[in-house]
């Protein structure tokens, strides 16, 4: 199963390059026909996974060498359920965008190798696969990034690899000495280290920061994130692809897999390496909010809050506490819920009225009030105000914080959430209660609604998505009921915020 649902976008990709670039019908059938086959068999996968059975593929692919590996356990489900139903919603809004466009066969075929590699990563059960999947991610998204073909564009694909081919550079030799000091490379709930020798203790220290800043690259840690602003150059739905789907979630994933399931927190812990990788969250949190504070453009500012808010997931995992952890991993969905809310709207108003900065919003709430009230929703999310998805991730954060032993972390949530009032607030008010311009920067009629109908539903969607997340977190099978499965079964804690 964990290969049949990779197979569904690689297959999906393949068949999308040989149907060449006038074939628009067949081409749009079978982007939808792949998303939902994919989708179908996330739902199979998350109930057999949630009824106790195991998902697994191993393939040898050098004899007593390294094999492939794929597991599909509860973590893996979080964060592939994410991707498959994104991935669906993200594709109509592409259909949408790049209609009457060049080039589009290439962009849906790369766009499908994303997803196959973002699957990968998902449910790689060793460190070799890991890697694998890893680099295709970077070498899959380039061509999305430099898609449009400008200086700008060819500009911020040099700076996304120089940065993102350089983490291999450190992550390789991390996962090699690992290997060669311990002779483990399999992901498993707890960790595999066990008991830690005192004369590897320094090598394994210097390992786990090998890895974790390789992993942390596509994470956005500072000061590894140069290349998020810059990659903004991308359309709009790759924009929501690399921050909500696939490159950021991934580098998340990434160090989640190595705290918890490689080297383990009580080794963490031993080494004396959480409470650093917690600060680096910290510092990453409140750097990438105030670098918001100063963009106009609205990519950008979108790009700078993505800094701040996927270093949550960091955070809550390096904390060390169980409840800390529920935050953390829930806001992997969460976060990718409201975050991809916010770049379809923004692709909504460029594509719509020409509007890319933030000066130029004034009055858009009355011009396209659905999409703006979406935009509302998400910021305000992420915000963290009650009762949206956002305020459900930092409310188990915080309480995660104190149960740990680490109250003076809540301070860090605390000047996020009124940075990101600085930063969300004022654009909302230029929204709502500003009068419109005489005319708008490029207006273009897209349809008899306020934009595109294949814009704007995947842009409703995901926004009361957001807001269910936060309504219903009580309910089962919700991200948040997901996560608490996740740390009873898998780690044998209960999670008490």
């Amino acid at each position: 199963m964990p290969l049949w649902v990779l197979m569904t976008s690689l297959v999906t990709a393949v068949v999308i390059f040989l149907l060449g670039e006038r074939r628009q019908r067949a081409r749009t059938a079978m982007n939808l026909g792949g998303a939902l086959a994919k989708l179908a068999l996330v739902a199979v996968m998350l109930f057999g996974v949630w009824a106790g059975h195991d998902f697994h593929f191993r393939w040898a692919v050098i004899p007593g060498g390294p094999d492939i590996v794929l597991h599909a356990d509860a973590l893996a489900m979080l964060f592939i359920s994410l991707s498959a139903l994104l991935w669906l919603l993200t594709t109509v809004y592409a259909i949408g965008y790049l209609e009457g466009q060049p080039h589009r066969c290439r962009f849906f075929g790369f766009f499908s190798l994303c997803v196959a590699a973002t699957m990968g990563i998902a449910t790689a059960g060793n460190l070799f696969t890991f890697f694998i999947f890893y680099e295709l991610l970077t070498l899959s998204t380039w061509p999305l990034v430099v898609h449009k073909g400008t200086h700008a564009a060819l500009r911020g694909g040099a700076v996304y690899l120089r940065y993102t081919l350089g983490a291999g550079l450190l992550l390789l030799p991390g996962i090699i000495g690992f290997y060669l000091l311990t002779g483990l490379q399999s992901f498993q709930p707890g960790g595999v280290v066990g008991e830690v020798v005192p004369e590897q203790a320094l090598a394994l220290t210097v390992f786990f920061w090998m890895m974790a800043l390789g992993i942390g690259v596509k994470a956005a840690l500072v000061p590894l994130h140069g290349w998020l602003p810059t990659a903004m150059v991308a359309p709009a739905p790759v924009s929501a692809l690399l921050h909500a789907v696939a490159v950021v979630k991934a580098g998340a994933f990434g160090i989640v897999r190595l705290v918890q399931d490689l080297y383990g927190v009580s080794v963490v812990a031993e080494l004396g390496v959480g409470v650093p990788l917690a600060l680096l969250a910290s510092f990453t949190i409140l750097y990438g909010s105030w670098r918001a504070l100063a963009q106009d453009d609205i990519k950008r500012r979108l790009a700078f809050s993505t800094v701040s808010q996927v270093s949550y997931i960091t955070l809550g995992v390096a904390v060390a506490g169980p409840v800390a952890a529920v935050g953390g991993l829930v806001h992997l969905v969460h976060q990718g819920l409201m975050k991809i809310t916010l770049f379809f709207c923004a692709g909504n108003v460029a594509e719509t009225l020409g509007v890319h900065s933030i000066r130029d919003l004034d009055g858009t709430g009355r011009r396209m009030p659905l999409t703006m009230a979406a935009f509302t929703l998400g910021a305000f999310g992420m915000i963290g105000a009650p009762p949206l998805a956002g305020f459900v991730s930092k409310w188990h954060l915080g309480i995660g914080m104190v149960e740990a032993g680490m109250p003076a972390f809540i301070a860090v949530l605390v000047a996020s959430t009124l940075l990101n009032a600085a930063y969300f607030l004022p654009v909302l008010h230029r929204i709502w209660f500003r009068p419109p311009p005489d005319q708008w920067p490029n207006e273009r009629d897209l349809g008899p609604g306020e934009t595109h109908g294949w814009l704007l539903w995947p842009t409703l969607t995901t926004a009361a998505m957001a807001l269910g997340a936060g309504l219903l977190a009580g309910m089962p099978f919700s991200p948040l009921d997901w996560v608490s499965l996740i740390i009873e079964r898998d780690y044998g804690l209960v999670p008490q915020p």
